[in-house]
């Protein structure tokens, strides 16, 4: 499984929408498009929220985002991450 980043902006609707349910869907259907969520956190300044990852291709990652997308209302943006020690193999 590779590690994504997963950045959101919530749109207008989309505020008026949070909630702990909401939460629990958007976990599903991330499960659905074979993703796990591995933490979740608000934030302050370009982006509202980031989920942190693991999907097993970017097809499922674009799957679960426009999911997230239809859901929600939240757009997402997300980066592909390797850990530091990988980056380290990959640049030797």
């Amino acid at each position: 499984m590779a590690k994504f980043f997963m950045y959101g902006k919530y749109t207008k609707e989309a505020i008026g929408d949070i909630s702990a349910d909401r939460t629990k869907k958007a976990l599903d259907a991330i499960a659905k498009a074979g993703g796990k969520v591995n933490s979740m956190y608000a934030l302050l300044g370009k982006y509202d929220i980031v989920l942190i990852t693991d999907f097993p291709g970017v097809t499922e990652v674009m799957k679960a985002s426009v999911a997230l997308n239809m859901l929600t209302n939240i757009s997402f943006t997300s980066f592909p991450a390797i850990t530091m020690e990988e980056f380290d193999k990959v640049i030797a």
